[in-house]
């Protein structure tokens, strides 16, 4: 069997080591890295990081040919075993990579684990080697990961199986030292592991409230898994993200926003891990069992192109904060106000209107998840506009007696749910398709394919909900995104507003203003309208690459321009008749 054996070579300077043992290779072995993950879409080249690259075949050096970036070639003739051995730099927290230090490892298989050319479908063994204790500064060192175990201490250390590769690259590997609980929701065990966490950290609330969450997602698909399913959680100083695996998830919060003993209020930050759980366990079905037909098979060598990301981010976007009204984590008024800063975050997206959700998910590769300063204008997020896509389906077939979460199970009823392992590939047709309904057809295509706004407003009406414009700050008035360290940087011009007819640009400086024969320096967007009144234009002294320039400037007249929204309750019956 093709065994990776893993070790932590040396914590301080961030390598792993892997022996890679092919037991039976073909004429001229050729292996591979993958150049993505699954789940981010954007080539990351993890072939960088491999370093001493040799092998061996009968006691003996074997020669290694580089056929591409991230493909090599060995020079055997015979199929006696072969073992392959490199390092690889393990220096990247997020939760798409590897990290490895001296208080903490973590690693997707991606980033680790070379492809066997011809033998990707073949059973795969992951050994991995306790740590020496001297090579840490903190404690007893445990294991966590959804790869079946074989022979493992109480720790975790020691062999585990993957089916084929497939699963090898989707199964992370969570080390060190990390709070750990355990709950079981329809026969199917869950396990929740947190590093990183401060002493005041809530566990207990923690692992109560992600096991609503996932008794309300396993009761919206009826249906389940064959395996359990590991959260892996890292509380950092500063970060997020989350990332889906088919029987687990990596996730970075606010160390900040962790519930803590003792309080048990439900804060923002809070809120929000709360979503992001919901949201990478909702992709448990939507993504990894119902996936993309561009993304079956995967291709781990290049961009896999699909357009239905609106769908498989967007929906799955749309169900991760409802889902957490209907699990009783938060109320009404609560969801809404969730609602609406999706809705503003779309509204203040010139983007939106020159790019199809369906083209968005297509380049995602090269628009979204390598946004510059001019991304606002260019393009618009599948997976926000993707959310009011599916509120707007869903609003609609309430309309007529039916809803979204219909179409959700057709499709997991149909596809997927008798399959082994649940993996289907769906396209557009196949969705469309789970839509009884063909006024909503029609419009969930003009939605994904055009730029045409959203009726937000008459849906929302239709379930008692009233949108109220709310007045915005002067920055989003005039349509520029700033920061005020030190000064007032510009740091995007959104298309068609008043400063980007001044023409301000990204990288500059807002140094003076001069109005009525005045000029005076300001420090903050506040300070504006105190030298200069609402209304009228003014001249606007920016430094652009150290020269000074003078931008003259119409300030509004109306406080309303590119107003916010809220969301209030008119009728809270109707509202009831949606949500519950």
């Amino acid at each position: 069997m093709i065994q990776h054996k893993i070790e932590l070579h040396d914590p301080r300077a961030h390598l792993f080591r892997i022996t890679l043992t092919i037991p039976k290779p073909l004429p001229n072995q050729a292996f591979c890295m993958a150049v993505w993950i699954p789940g981010s879409y954007l080539v990351r080249e993890f072939s960088k990081q491999v370093q001493e690259l040799t092998a061996k075949q009968g006691g003996k050096s074997l020669t290694i040919a580089q056929l591409s970036k991230n493909t090599w070639s060995l020079a055997n003739t015979s199929t006696k075993p072969i073992t392959v051995t490199y390092l690889v730099y393990a220096f990247d927290a997020s939760v798409r990579t590897a990290f490895l230090d001296s208080t903490r490892g973590f690693f997707n298989g991606t980033s680790m684990f070379m492809r066997i050319a011809g033998q990707e479908n073949h059973p795969q063994q992951v050994v991995i080697e306790p740590p020496v204790r001297t090579e840490l500064v903190e404690g007893s060192w445990r294991v966590a990961t959804a790869l079946l175990a074989l022979k493992t201490n109480k720790a975790g250390w020691g062999t585990y199986l993957a089916s084929g590769y497939d699963e090898l690259a989707d199964s992370p590997f969570e080390l060190g030292e990390f709070w750990e609980g355990k709950f079981t929701v329809r026969g199917i065990p869950h396990r929740f592991v947190v590093s990183g966490a401060a002493a005041t950290f809530d566990g207990k609330r923690l692992l109560a409230d992600t096991q609503k969450i996932v008794e309300a997602e396993l009761a919206f698909w009826h249906g389940s898994f064959h395996k359990g399913y590991v959260f892996m959680l890292r509380a950092m100083d500063n970060g997020y993200g989350g990332l889906e695996h088919m029987n687990s998830t990596a996730l970075i919060a606010k160390r900040s926003d962790l519930p803590r003993m003792g309080d048990d209020t439900t804060p923002e930050g809070y809120v929000t891990l709360l979503g992001l759980i919901s949201h990478e366990y909702f992709h448990t079905w939507n993504v990894k069992r119902l996936r993309p037909a561009g993304l079956v098979p995967y291709d781990y060598d290049r961009e896999n192109h699909t357009e239905l990301l609106w769908f498989f981010e967007g929906f799955t976007s749309y169900y991760d904060d409802l889902l957490l009204r209907r699990a009783g984590l938060i109320n009404d008024e609560r969801y809404l106000g969730l609602l609406a800063k999706t809705i503003n975050q779309v509204q203040q997206t010139p983007g939106r209107l020159v790019h199809s959700l369906a083209s968005s998910s297509y380049e995602a590769w090269t628009k979204y998840y390598r946004m510059d300063e001019n991304s606002v204008n260019s393009t618009v997020s599948y997976y926000t506009k993707g959310s009011l896509v599916a509120l707007c389906l869903d609003l609609m077939l309430h309309e007529r007696g039916s809803n979204l979460d219909t179409v959700m199970q057709r499709l997991w009823q149909k596809h997927a749910a008798s399959q082994p392992n649940g993996i289907c590939a769906i396209d557009e047709a196949a969705l469309v398709e789970a839509i009884s309904d063909k006024v909503s057809r029609a419009a969930l295509l003009q939605w994904v394919h055009t730029t045409d706004e959203l009726p937000l407003t008459k849906l929302l009406a239709s379930v008692g909900v009233e949108t109220v414009a709310v007045k915005a700050g002067l920055a989003q008035q005039l349509g520029l995104r700033v920061s005020t360290d030190g000064g007032i940087k510009i740091k995007q011009v959104l298309s068609g507003t008043l400063a980007a007819k001044a023409g301000f640009a990204a990288g500059d400086e807002w140094v003076a203003v001069e109005a009525k024969d005045q000029t005076w320096r300001i420090s903050s967007l506040d300070e504006v309208l105190l030298y200069a009144p609402s209304g009228k234009p003014i001249t606007a002294w920016i430094a652009r690459d150290k020269q000074v320039l003078k931008l003259a400037l119409a300030l509004p007249k109306n406080q309303m321009l590119n107003a916010d929204v809220r969301l209030k309750i008119t009728d809270a019956k109707k509202l009831a008749s949606w949500l519950e």
